[in-house]
């Protein structure tokens, strides 16, 4: 008899694998075989159909079209996916035993020298330009080589060695009674040594080179330069006006208008900020390189060498220590390469061949100075043993 289409079964409904179905007909001697076949992996956690081994050739090829693409299914792809999956795990390294590593000796790393950064105190301040105060130090040494004098006394007939010492002498009483700067002094004595190279000179235009020296120097770092009466007045009237002003072109356009010679006595105040000198000791260490200042046997030093050495004699005779590592990094000496010109230093400091000359001397023992002109000088023997420690 046949079943009306719109009836419904009350028998036992037979589910299709993979279709979601009512379970309220299922036997309950099936419902525990039935929840065995349960997939937990299935999206929908509904009931999934699946034999015991499957189909194994399709559930490999089904992770090979996942993993190497549709195109990898078949041909080359398919046997290159057989291959390497079949490719055998190399076995795991043995564990070694710690005791059987045989071990080295840790070597004793040297300790870094602290180096002080002697500027980051002063970075606010827009007047001390500490930010490029390293590089301007390094472009002046580096210029140090331009300006390095021969011994151009070999060339000039009419002048002496005697004769410039008198002549510096003279510039260091005119910068102490116009007040100048010290940097004015050393520049002026650079400017004439300089010219000197290049020019033979006479005897009676040597004032006339050194007075106009002066007054190139107090032009480049005065604020307020004396006039050029003042120098005229300076020298006795000697001199005219046009001379004067004749000489001035002279000198720059011999020295091509580089005049921005490297001098020891920047250099010396760099270096005692290094090595946090108070103002008496920097004021010995001026006292020192001034009085190289007439010495000729000096002129062939290089500015920085020479600052390094009067600050190290300073810091010997006042018993402030040696050479730091932050003086040895920011001069770019060591201790041992000022040595001997230390040693020339105290030399000079003890015998000094003129005693004429004074002015120097006259200068530094005024209480201004902290009177350092009457410090004595160091025994040669106690200056090598405070040198070797």
């Amino acid at each position: 008899m046949p079943v009306p289409r719109n009836s419904k079964t009350t028998g036992s409904k037979q589910l299709r694998p993979g279709k979601t179905g009512a379970v309220e007909n299922v036997r309950p001697e099936k419902e525990e075989s039935f929840q065995a076949k349960r997939s937990p992996s299935s999206p929908q956690g509904a009931p999934k159909k699946r034999s015991a081994f499957g189909d194994i050739t399709n559930v490999r090829r089904q992770h090979c079209c996942r993993d190497w693409g549709e195109e990898a299914c078949g041909g080359a792809g398919w046997a290159r996916f057989l291959s390497e999956s079949t490719r055998k795990t190399p076995p795991a390294e043995a564990p070694v035993d710690p005791k059987l590593v045989p071990k080295n000796d840790p070597v004793p790393e040297e300790p870094v020298p602290a180096i002080e950064d002697i500027d980051k105190e002063q970075l606010g301040d827009p007047y001390a330009s500490a930010e490029y105060a390293k590089e301007i130090f390094n472009y002046m040494k580096e210029r140090e080589e331009k300006f390095l004098l021969p011994n151009y006394m070999e060339n000039q007939h009419d002048i002496s060695r005697d004769m410039r010492a008198i002549l510096v002498d003279w510039m260091v009483e005119v910068q102490e009674n116009f007040e100048l700067n010290h940097e004015t002094l050393y520049l002026a004595v650079k400017l004439v040594d300089h010219y000197l190279v290049e020019v033979v000179s006479m005897r009676d235009k040597l004032q006339l080179i050194g007075s106009t020296a002066i007054l190139i120097a107090s032009k480049f770092e005065e604020r307020c330069p004396p006039c050029v009466d003042d120098f005229l007045y300076i020298c006795d009237d000697a001199y005219k006006r046009e001379e004067l002003i004749a000489m001035e072109m002279s000198i720059l356009r011999t020295l091509k208008f580089d005049i921005n010679v490297p001098i020891p006595y920047r250099f010396l105040r760099r270096f005692a900020k290094c090595a946090h000198a108070s103002m008496e000791t920097l004021t010995l260490a001026r006292f020192i390189c001034e009085m190289t200042l007439p010495e000729y046997d000096y002129v062939q030093e290089s500015a920085s060498k020479l600052a390094a050495s009067c600050l190290l004699l300073a810091l010997k005779m006042k018993s402030l220590g040696g050479w730091s590592p932050t003086l040895e990094y920011y001069s770019g000496y060591s201790s041992q390469e000022l040595h001997p010109l230390v040693k020339r230093l105290n030399f000079l400091l003890t015998y000094q061949h003129d005693d004429k000359l004074k002015a120097v001397r006259t200068k530094y023992s005024h209480r201004v100075f902290f009177e350092v002109a009457k410090s004595a000088p160091m025994d040669m023997l106690k200056l090598e043993v405070a040198l070797k420690s």
